[in-house]
């Protein structure tokens, strides 16, 4: 008996062993973390717009593109053959984007582009975090939040300063 529990105890503890030390744990923590409050970002600025994929939706996406890279990259895939792996991800999130995609009754009325664009960065921002491009996935995050954010201010400020009516000299 004592001999199948040891069997046991070695069975389960080797298939947690897939992280060596205490370093690779740490680096695996901060790039999923990482991840996580980026693509949370992301999601908590379209949740404030009232748009149906949120912060739960946004970190999901973010923490799951991580983790495919960062999986491939403990597997001890090459860089070169990491592209396989980006292809998936691009493919799959696109297709989950497309869902985000509704197209009303006239021929000029779709809904769900902008959500949907921004699922698609939140995995390429999951994608530079995994990878451990902290510093680039800080950056476009950012940028996104900038384009998500002011573009819609410059346009009611384009679109206000366009009807209002125009005074003799102007």
């Amino acid at each position: 008996m004592d001999g199948i529990w040891h069997e046991i105890t070695t069975t389960v503890a080797s298939e947690f062993s897939d992280v060596t030390d205490v370093g690779q744990a740490t680096r695996i923590v901060v790039r999923l973390t990482v991840a996580a409050v980026l693509g949370g970002l992301l999601g908590w600025e379209r949740e404030h717009a009232g748009k149906a994929a949120g912060v739960r939706t946004h970190m999901l996406v973010s923490m799951g593109a991580a983790l495919f890279v960062l999986v491939a990259q403990q597997a001890g895939i090459e860089p070169a053959d990491n592209s396989r792996v980006l292809q998936g991800i691009i493919a799959g999130v696109g297709f989950l984007g497309a869902g985000t995609i509704l197209k009303g009754d006239a021929e000029s009325q779709v809904k769900g582009l902008t959500t949907a664009a921004g699922i698609w960065l939140t995995a390429a921002i999951g994608v530079a975090a995994g990878l451990g491009r902290e510093t680039t996935a800080v950056l476009s995050t950012l940028l996104a939040l900038l384009v998500l954010w002011a573009m819609p201010l410059m346009h009611d400020r384009m679109a206000r300063a366009s009807t209002r009516p125009r005074r003799e000299g102007d």
